[in-house]
């Protein structure tokens, strides 16, 4: 069974993946960051380096999802190929940071990749307002995070809102981590964990 997490950057989405495969004895496959060549880069000049970024990102999570479609255990997935996309380089398209010809480029790699994948058994989406995204980003440390813009995190949230608002492939769970802060509370993932359960039930 193929379980993804989905989420704006700061959302949650590697700790909640990390406690859920310890919980149910999951394998997880994390989103490549810290040995990503192109992140630093990026959010020092978004409009020069955003191609390189999604590509390499797309690469990363096609080459993941072959390797789940070959494992026969159930895996959770940190990020899915789907977000990259409908989320990040849509966004950057709009935004102005990544022109016509790369972005068509781009989505001719992603249909091409799409055509021989599934999208996830149960994808759960950690919903965060931007405030706590901010503060979740700043406790984490990371010093290419450090120049994130406002403007660039509220526009991916309202692209995750439009691209959950109209799923339909699959079972969804939505997650408000302003309400439910996981990471610091036990009964808060308690809860999570319970609404997985019924979610996973109507899945076997």
């Amino acid at each position: 069974m193929h379980i993804a997490i989905a989420g704006n950057i700061g959302a949650g989405k590697t700790t909640l993946a990390s406690l859920l495969a310890k919980q149910y004895g999951w394998r997880p496959h994390f989103e490549e960051v810290d040995d990503n060549p192109y992140l630093a880069d990026f959010y020092d000049d978004m409009k020069r380096w955003s191609f390189n970024l999604q590509v390499y990102f797309l690469h990363s999570r096609f080459a993941q999802i072959l390797k789940i479609k070959e494992s026969k255990e159930t895996v959770v997935q940190d990020r899915t190929i789907f977000e990259d996309a409908y989320i990040f380089a849509t966004n950057l398209h709009e935004m102005g940071l990544m022109s016509d010809r790369d972005f068509n480029s781009y989505l001719s790699l992603f249909e091409l990749m799409t055509k021989l994948i599934q999208p996830p058994d149960l994808l759960i989406y950690l919903r965060a307002s931007v405030p706590t995204l901010f503060r979740q980003i700043e406790q984490r440390g990371r010093p290419y995070e450090a120049g994130i813009r406002l403007d660039y995190l509220s526009s991916l949230n309202e692209k995750y809102e439009k691209w959950m608002m109209n799923y339909k492939d699959g079972e969804l769970l939505t997650i408000n981590v302003d309400e439910l802060d996981f990471i610091k509370d036990p009964k808060a993932l308690s809860i999570i964990i319970d609404k997985i359960n019924a979610k996973l039930h109507g899945l076997f």
